[in-house]
């Protein structure tokens, strides 16, 4: 197994709603806001390269958005999917699964491009595109709080095209492919899924928006944005003590500056951030 990340590009989004209960005068030590208050985070994707399968998770934000969308979000970089991807050796035919870990304008934007006549169409003509059920219905039905992270022109092209496939739900980590275990989790949204991988050293746990940066690695560090806050409190303490017995690799998809990192506990006895890691180190150990 050969895994990659793909940088995307950056947005912004308010601190406090990055940060929820936690006060501004904790969190701007971590990250600094900008007039507006808004901080700027990652959109970091995984390519998994194992076997004859090239498995894309994550798609960023896209670019078929408009300018008001643009202008409260701010895309920027000069990082794109297509353009990582193509440093790699990689065409958009070339991939051959696509895993979204939750349908949030953010992870699955890229999933959907406009074509030369202005149509909706998935983005990699030859993938697979993979979700679940239960939270494929959440996202098409969506409730108040949420209805402004799921924009339907992002998954349900992927529906009418036929190249959509749901993942059953399991209560317990699925074995998705050899190598790819699954963890469904429900404080951010509902069915939320977290890809864990065995590399032939380590594991790697692509953390998605349970764990979004490494300045979330504290139990109250959550997003005003999840639905279920108390839920993410256990899931993130259950995947934190997990990691450090395993001596997993932590992936974070909107950290700005770190991709990885082990974990350690600290001398106050919290499970803390060891070493800041890129994911060529990670495979080069």
């Amino acid at each position: 197994m050969t895994i990659h990340t793909i940088d995307t590009g950056f947005f912004k989004l308010d601190g406090g709603a990055m940060f929820g209960v936690v006060p501004r005068q904790l969190w701007e030590r971590l990250t600094s806001p900008d007039d507006k208050n808004r901080c700027t985070w990652a959109m970091r994707c995984l390519l998994v390269e194992i076997h004859d399968r090239r498995i894309l998770i994550d798609t960023g934000i896209g670019n078929k958005q408009g300018e008001k969308f643009r202008r409260h979000f701010e895309p920027h970089g000069e990082a794109t999917l297509l353009g990582s991807l193509a440093g790699l050796g990689f065409e958009p035919e070339d991939i051959t699964d696509v895993l979204l870990t939750h349908l949030h304008f953010d992870h699955v934007g890229g999933a959907v491009r406009r074509n030369a006549q202005g149509n909706l169409v998935p983005a990699f003509p030859k993938a697979t595109y993979w979700s679940n059920e239960s939270h494929y219905n959440w996202a098409f039905s969506p409730n108040a709080k949420e209805r402004a992270s799921f924009l339907k022109e992002n998954f349900v092209p992927l529906r009418d095209a036929g190249v959509l496939e749901f993942i059953e739900v399991s209560e317990e980590d699925d074995e998705w492919l050899p190598g790819i275990r699954l963890r469904f989790v429900y404080g951010h949204t509902e069915a939320m899924m977290l890809p864990m991988l065995e590399t032939a050293k380590r594991k790697l746990i692509y953390c998605a928006d349970l764990i979004p940066s490494s300045y979330h690695l504290g139990l109250p560090y959550v997003m005003a944005y999840d639905i279920r806050p108390l839920n993410t409190l256990s899931e993130k303490d259950r995947l934190l003590r997990e990691a450090l017995r395993d001596d997993a690799i932590l992936c974070f998809e909107h950290d700005p500056g770190t991709a990885c990192c082990s974990l350690k506990m600290d001398d106050r006895g919290r499970i803390a951030m060891d070493k800041a890691m890129t994911m060529a180190e990670v495979m080069s150990e």
